[in-house]
């Protein structure tokens, strides 16, 4: 790897990016970072190895930026930015909501942006990566892009007018498990477990499923119902979530998170 790339507004997502690419063969030297706190850079510095850059500096210097600070940051961010970018820089942006035509406006005509939509598993390389072309990326600027998010995950090329979906569902996805394992651990002290062994075998039976789901090649309907017996205790609990509404709740809530995705998109804070 000889291509430099900078990671701007270096959080927990950035860092986990930095180190899966040097697991996957960057050399640390070949990394630059920018955060907002000069003791959080020096931290980088010291845990990894690699080089704490100000942001005009990152932009003159790498020939791959990735702006990984938040949406309502990133005008701001691209103004500093942009009388430093030339215009064969590749951008990658990971924010929320915010369409590469965000980016092209403010940066030098004609400059490849590319829309990744990632999510907090890449904390353990386990991330689901989303990869949207702008209007002047090519082939070669994508696959780029999935080089380095393919460090800490698996990666999806999309059209960009499904991102907002796929953040609905992926991008936030993580948190619906999480919510789905704590309602089931209350159920568990409920029904008389101790709250660790409750957890244990809800975490356990979600990786066990999980596994499944991604190996067997079967339909998730083909899954449910061979765990579902005729009168038995699972199509009892099924009903249960029938009767609760829990599929609608779980529609209507994917559309609020692609609906507040698209609001991102306009500017509404």
């Amino acid at each position: 790897m000889t291509q430099k790339v900078a990671v701007l507004g270096t959080g927990k997502i950035g860092e986990a990016l930095l180190s899966g690419m040097i697991r996957a063969g960057w050399a640390p030297t070949d990394l630059l970072v920018t955060a907002r706190r000069p003791e959080r850079a020096r931290e980088l510095h010291e845990r990894h190895g690699v080089t704490p850059v100000g942001n005009a500096e990152a932009a003159k210097s790498a020939d791959t930026l990735i702006l990984t600070v938040k949406p309502q940051d990133m005008g701001t961010l691209l103004d500093e930015l942009a009388p430093h970018i030339p215009a064969d820089r590749l951008v990658i942006s990971g924010a929320a909501g915010i369409p590469t035509s965000f980016f092209e406006e403010r940066l030098a005509r004609r400059t490849p942006v590319v829309r990744v939509m990632t999510n907090t598993p890449a904390l353990v390389d386990e991330a689901m990566s989303v990869i949207s072309a702008g209007s002047h990326a090519t082939a070669e600027h994508l696959a780029h892009a999935e080089e380095i998010f393919g460090a800490v995950g698996k990666t999806l090329r999309v059209p960009e007018s499904q991102q907002d979906a796929c953040t609905a569902l992926s991008g936030s996805g993580p948190a619906y498990f999480f919510y789905l394992v704590e309602a089931m651990t209350d159920a568990g002290i409920l029904l008389g477990l101790p709250r660790d062994k409750a957890h244990e075998l809800i975490v356990q039976s979600a990786i066990g499923a999980a596994v499944m789901l991604r190996d067997s090649g079967e339909h998730p309907v083909k899954l449910r119902e061979n765990v579902t017996s005729p009168a038995g205790t699972t199509i009892n609990a099924i009903r249960e979530l029938e009767n609760h509404g829990v599929r609608a709740a779980l529609i209507a809530a994917l559309e609020a998170a692609r609906d507040r995705s698209r609001e991102l998109a306009s500017g509404n804070s």
